[in-house]
């Protein structure tokens, strides 16, 4: 092994550091790539995830309601508003939900409505047909997950 002068060793230090931490980067590049993306609000001040998790008509109406008001509160494109329904709250993006033109003015006001596909899945080896839902649903793999990715993303979680 050659001698390395002592005005080497700091550079070759240097460039082991270098390569080190492009090579960190790079694995948490590769970590956030298989996030899902979050909702595109680049003016959002406020960010809220709604759960609904009951198919209870008032706990639905609720939610709408919550929702509704924050867009009126605030001006649209300064909060960010994504409701995630998994379990039987998943009742709210059925086709035949009373409430179905409400969710989809929601979602053409720029909210985001999220329905759980592993609910789904269940719903379909239970029945053995797999349950409609409006197409202004967003899927998503697990509802839970969902919602955790988005508090750990500054959303703040209401549960009405």
């Amino acid at each position: 092994m050659k001698y390395l002068s002592p005005y080497r060793r700091p550079l070759i230090r240097a460039i082991g550091f270098a390569v080190m931490a492009a090579s960190m980067a790079v694995a948490i590049a590769s970590l956030r790539a298989e996030q899902p993306p979050l909702p595109d609000k680049p003016f959002a001040e406020h960010r809220i995830v709604l759960q609904l998790s009951d198919n209870d008509p008032k706990k639905q109406g609720l939610v709408i309601s919550v929702a509704y008001n924050l867009l009126k509160f605030y001006d649209p494109d300064k909060v960010a508003i994504e409701i995630v329904t998994f379990g039987p709250g998943i009742d709210l993006l059925r086709p035949e939900n009373p409430n179905r033109k409400m969710v989809e003015s929601l979602v053409a006001q720029g909210a985001r409505v999220d329905i759980c596909l592993n609910t789904v899945d269940t719903l379909e080896r239970e029945s053995g047909k797999r349950p409609e839902f409006i197409a202004a649903a967003t899927p998503v793999q697990v509802g839970v997950a969902q919602i955790l990715l988005l508090t750990e993303n500054g959303y703040t979680l209401v549960r009405p």
